[in-house]
Protein backbone atom coordinates (compact mmCIF):
# COMPACT_ATOMS: atom_id res chain seq x y z
CA UNK A 1 0.00 0.00 0.00
CA UNK A 2 1.36 3.44 -0.92
CA UNK A 3 2.22 5.84 1.88
CA UNK A 4 -0.69 8.23 1.41
CA UNK A 5 -3.48 5.63 1.23
CA UNK A 6 -1.88 3.75 4.13
CA UNK A 7 -1.83 6.91 6.24
CA UNK A 8 -5.54 7.40 5.56
CA UNK A 9 -6.29 3.76 6.41
CA UNK A 10 -4.23 4.00 9.58
CA UNK A 11 -6.10 7.14 10.61
CA UNK A 12 -9.45 5.44 10.03
CA UNK A 13 -8.33 2.30 11.87
CA UNK A 14 -7.08 4.39 14.78
CA UNK A 15 -10.45 6.11 15.02
CA UNK A 16 -12.35 2.82 15.08
CA UNK A 17 -9.94 1.38 17.64
CA UNK A 18 -10.26 4.43 19.88
CA UNK A 19 -14.07 4.26 19.69
CA UNK A 20 -14.19 0.58 20.65
CA UNK A 21 -11.69 1.05 23.47
CA UNK A 22 -13.74 3.98 24.77
CA UNK A 23 -16.90 1.86 24.69
CA UNK A 24 -15.14 -0.96 26.57
CA UNK A 25 -13.89 1.53 29.16
CA UNK A 26 -17.35 3.08 29.61
CA UNK A 27 -18.98 -0.33 30.10
CA UNK A 28 -16.25 -1.32 32.54
CA UNK A 29 -16.83 1.85 34.59
CA UNK A 30 -20.57 1.14 34.78
CA UNK A 31 -19.78 -2.34 36.06
CA UNK A 32 -17.20 -1.10 38.56
CA UNK A 33 -14.42 -2.84 36.66
CA UNK A 34 -10.97 -1.84 35.44
CA UNK A 35 -10.86 -1.67 31.64
CA UNK A 36 -7.23 -2.82 31.81
CA UNK A 37 -8.54 -6.25 32.84
CA UNK A 38 -10.34 -6.68 29.49
CA UNK A 39 -8.47 -7.82 26.39
CA UNK A 40 -9.79 -6.52 23.08
CA UNK A 41 -9.34 -9.12 20.34
CA UNK A 42 -9.59 -7.79 16.79
CA UNK A 43 -11.16 -10.63 14.78
CA UNK A 44 -9.26 -10.52 11.52
CA UNK A 45 -10.73 -13.62 9.86
CA UNK A 46 -11.07 -13.21 6.07
CA UNK A 47 -9.10 -9.93 6.14
CA UNK A 48 -5.76 -9.97 4.34
CA UNK A 49 -2.47 -8.63 5.65
CA UNK A 50 -2.94 -5.31 3.85
CA UNK A 51 -6.23 -4.73 5.69
CA UNK A 52 -4.77 -5.79 9.04
CA UNK A 53 -1.63 -3.64 8.87
CA UNK A 54 -3.35 -0.27 9.57
CA UNK A 55 -4.86 -1.64 12.77
CA UNK A 56 -1.46 -2.95 13.88
CA UNK A 57 0.01 0.47 13.07
CA UNK A 58 -2.72 2.05 15.21
CA UNK A 59 -1.52 0.02 18.18
CA UNK A 60 -3.74 -3.09 18.27
CA UNK A 61 -1.82 -6.20 19.35
CA UNK A 62 -4.41 -8.97 19.99
CA UNK A 63 -5.99 -10.59 16.94
CA UNK A 64 -8.37 -13.51 16.40
CA UNK A 65 -8.67 -15.96 13.54
CA UNK A 66 -11.21 -18.68 12.76
CA UNK A 67 -9.10 -21.04 10.65
CA UNK A 68 -5.63 -22.42 11.21
CA UNK A 69 -4.67 -22.48 7.52
CA UNK A 70 -5.78 -18.90 6.91
CA UNK A 71 -3.86 -17.68 9.95
CA UNK A 72 -0.73 -19.60 8.94
CA UNK A 73 -0.77 -17.96 5.51
CA UNK A 74 -0.71 -14.38 6.75
CA UNK A 75 0.39 -14.06 10.36
CA UNK A 76 4.02 -15.25 10.54
CA UNK A 77 5.16 -12.31 8.38
CA UNK A 78 2.99 -9.84 10.28
CA UNK A 79 4.31 -11.10 13.63
CA UNK A 80 7.90 -10.95 12.41
CA UNK A 81 7.40 -7.32 11.45
CA UNK A 82 5.71 -6.37 14.75
CA UNK A 83 6.83 -8.20 17.89
CA UNK A 84 4.31 -8.57 20.72
CA UNK A 85 1.23 -9.63 18.74
CA UNK A 86 -0.99 -12.16 20.53
CA UNK A 87 -2.84 -14.49 18.21
CA UNK A 88 -6.12 -16.12 19.30
CA UNK A 89 -7.90 -19.03 17.61
CA UNK A 90 -11.60 -18.21 18.04
CA UNK A 91 -13.10 -20.66 15.52
CA UNK A 92 -13.73 -24.39 15.63
CA UNK A 93 -10.63 -26.58 15.65
CA UNK A 94 -10.31 -30.00 14.03
CA UNK A 95 -8.29 -32.48 16.06
CA UNK A 96 -5.95 -33.11 13.11
CA UNK A 97 -5.02 -29.41 13.15
CA UNK A 98 -4.18 -29.36 16.87
CA UNK A 99 -0.40 -29.42 16.40
CA UNK A 100 -0.54 -26.56 13.88
CA UNK A 101 -2.79 -24.56 16.21
CA UNK A 102 -0.47 -25.05 19.18
CA UNK A 103 2.50 -23.92 17.11
CA UNK A 104 0.80 -20.79 15.77
CA UNK A 105 -1.57 -19.46 18.43
CA UNK A 106 -1.05 -17.96 21.87
CA UNK A 107 -4.63 -18.69 22.97
CA UNK A 108 -7.18 -21.30 21.82
CA UNK A 109 -10.81 -20.42 22.59
CA UNK A 110 -12.64 -23.46 21.20
CA UNK A 111 -11.80 -26.57 23.22
CA UNK A 112 -15.09 -28.46 23.16
CA UNK A 113 -14.65 -32.24 23.18
CA UNK A 114 -12.45 -34.98 24.66
CA UNK A 115 -10.84 -35.95 21.35
CA UNK A 116 -9.61 -32.38 20.88
CA UNK A 117 -8.32 -32.31 24.46
CA UNK A 118 -6.27 -35.43 23.73
CA UNK A 119 -4.90 -34.00 20.49
CA UNK A 120 -3.98 -30.67 22.10
CA UNK A 121 -2.31 -32.35 25.08
CA UNK A 122 -0.22 -34.50 22.72
CA UNK A 123 0.77 -31.47 20.65
CA UNK A 124 1.71 -29.46 23.73
CA UNK A 125 3.78 -32.31 25.14
CA UNK A 126 5.60 -32.72 21.83
CA UNK A 127 6.28 -29.02 21.21
CA UNK A 128 6.71 -27.75 24.76
CA UNK A 129 4.45 -24.79 23.85
CA UNK A 130 1.36 -24.39 25.99
CA UNK A 131 -1.13 -21.81 24.68
CA UNK A 132 -3.85 -20.79 27.13
CA UNK A 133 -7.16 -22.55 26.45
CA UNK A 134 -10.84 -21.83 26.92
CA UNK A 135 -13.59 -24.41 27.02
CA UNK A 136 -16.28 -23.40 24.51
CA UNK A 137 -19.79 -23.92 25.89
CA UNK A 138 -22.78 -24.31 23.58
CA UNK A 139 -24.66 -21.86 25.75
CA UNK A 140 -27.81 -21.79 23.60
CA UNK A 141 -27.93 -25.56 22.99
CA UNK A 142 -27.83 -24.97 19.22
CA UNK A 143 -27.29 -28.03 17.05
CA UNK A 144 -25.33 -26.12 14.40
CA UNK A 145 -22.81 -24.61 16.82
CA UNK A 146 -19.67 -25.97 18.39
CA UNK A 147 -19.15 -26.09 22.12
CA UNK A 148 -19.81 -28.64 24.81
CA UNK A 149 -23.26 -28.99 26.32
CA UNK A 150 -23.70 -27.28 29.67
CA UNK A 151 -24.40 -30.63 31.35
CA UNK A 152 -21.14 -32.04 29.97
CA UNK A 153 -18.94 -29.16 31.16
CA UNK A 154 -17.77 -30.70 34.47
CA UNK A 155 -16.73 -33.92 32.75
CA UNK A 156 -14.88 -32.07 29.99
CA UNK A 157 -13.08 -29.89 32.52
CA UNK A 158 -12.01 -33.03 34.32
CA UNK A 159 -10.75 -34.58 31.09
CA UNK A 160 -8.89 -31.36 30.24
CA UNK A 161 -7.06 -31.11 33.56
CA UNK A 162 -3.73 -31.54 31.74
CA UNK A 163 -4.37 -28.45 29.58
CA UNK A 164 -3.85 -24.83 30.66
CA UNK A 165 -7.59 -24.08 30.85
CA UNK A 166 -8.10 -20.45 31.89
CA UNK A 167 -11.81 -19.85 31.30
CA UNK A 168 -14.97 -20.35 29.28
CA UNK A 169 -16.06 -19.06 25.87
CA UNK A 170 -19.48 -18.80 24.24
CA UNK A 171 -21.31 -17.50 21.18
CA UNK A 172 -24.95 -16.76 22.13
CA UNK A 173 -27.78 -17.44 19.69
CA UNK A 174 -28.10 -14.82 16.96
CA UNK A 175 -30.94 -12.30 16.93
CA UNK A 176 -31.73 -12.64 20.61
CA UNK A 177 -30.81 -10.82 23.81
CA UNK A 178 -27.30 -11.92 24.73
CA UNK A 179 -27.28 -10.84 28.39
CA UNK A 180 -28.92 -13.97 29.89
CA UNK A 181 -26.43 -16.19 28.05
CA UNK A 182 -23.47 -14.09 29.20
CA UNK A 183 -24.76 -14.20 32.78
CA UNK A 184 -25.13 -17.98 32.52
CA UNK A 185 -21.56 -18.39 31.27
CA UNK A 186 -20.27 -16.18 34.09
CA UNK A 187 -22.08 -18.36 36.64
CA UNK A 188 -20.67 -21.53 35.08
CA UNK A 189 -17.17 -20.06 35.30
CA UNK A 190 -17.64 -19.12 38.96
CA UNK A 191 -19.07 -22.53 39.80
CA UNK A 192 -16.05 -24.20 38.23
CA UNK A 193 -13.39 -21.88 39.62
CA UNK A 194 -12.42 -20.30 36.31
CA UNK A 195 -11.40 -16.65 36.15
CA UNK A 196 -11.68 -15.73 32.48
CA UNK A 197 -14.63 -15.25 30.13
CA UNK A 198 -14.33 -14.95 26.34
CA UNK A 199 -17.65 -13.46 25.26
CA UNK A 200 -19.02 -10.52 23.33
CA UNK A 201 -18.70 -9.47 19.69
CA UNK A 202 -19.29 -6.24 17.75
CA UNK A 203 -23.03 -6.10 18.48
CA UNK A 204 -22.91 -6.95 22.18
CA UNK A 205 -19.40 -6.49 23.60
CA UNK A 206 -20.50 -3.71 25.97
CA UNK A 207 -23.11 -6.01 27.51
CA UNK A 208 -20.47 -8.72 27.78
CA UNK A 209 -18.09 -6.37 29.60
CA UNK A 210 -20.79 -5.41 32.08
CA UNK A 211 -21.41 -9.11 32.76
CA UNK A 212 -17.80 -10.04 33.34
CA UNK A 213 -16.05 -10.61 30.00
CA UNK A 214 -12.27 -10.62 30.31
CA UNK A 215 -11.82 -10.67 26.54
CA UNK A 216 -14.15 -9.53 23.78
CA UNK A 217 -13.91 -10.64 20.15
CA UNK A 218 -14.65 -7.68 17.88
CA UNK A 219 -14.51 -7.75 14.08
CA UNK A 220 -16.62 -5.33 12.05
CA UNK A 221 -16.50 -2.51 14.61
CA UNK A 222 -12.71 -2.47 14.21
CA UNK A 223 -12.26 -3.31 10.54
CA UNK A 224 -15.21 -1.39 9.15
CA UNK A 225 -17.37 -2.31 6.18
CA UNK A 226 -15.89 -4.46 3.43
Amino acid sequence: MDAEPFAAERHAAAGRLAAVNAAVAAAARLAGRDAADIELIAVSKTWDAEAIAPLIAAGQRSFGENRVAEAAAKWPALQAATPGIRLHLVGQLQSNKAADAVALFDVIHSVDRPSLVTALARAMDTSGKRPACYIQVNIGAEDQKGGCAIAELPALLGAAAMLPIVGLMCVPPANTEAAPFFAMLAKLARDNGLAKLSMGMSADFETAVMLGATCVRVGSALFGAR
